[in-house]
């Protein structure tokens, strides 16, 4: 299922238009981004956390060539998967 499909899929659900879907989507995903950005964790019930962690510098290799190359330190977003998403996928 790709953005359009899980719009599509809300606005039957919900009774709504395609476009207020969309600009609902829109919102929860960029009110998710704003809230890790400002390092809070986002805690949806049932359905899983988000939450950021940070990665130190490391060396590491290029394929092509075996050179060693530097990756910069950086701020991943990580997900826990609810109990009740866990439960309804097995």
């Amino acid at each position: 299922m790709n953005k359009g499909d899980l719009i599509n899929k809300v606005a039957e659900d919900a009774n709504l238009t395609k476009v207020q879907a969309t600009e609902a989507l829109n919102s929860i995903i960029s009110t998710i981004g704003e809230c890790l950005k400002d390092g809070d964790r986002v805690s949806l019930v049932g359905f899983g956390t988000f939450s950021t962690a940070e990665r130190d510098a490391r060396t590491g290799r290029n394929p092509k060539t075996g050179e060693a190359i530097q990756i910069a330190a950086r701020t991943v977003i990580k997900f826990k998967a609810g109990k009740e998403l866990v439960e309804s996928v097995n």
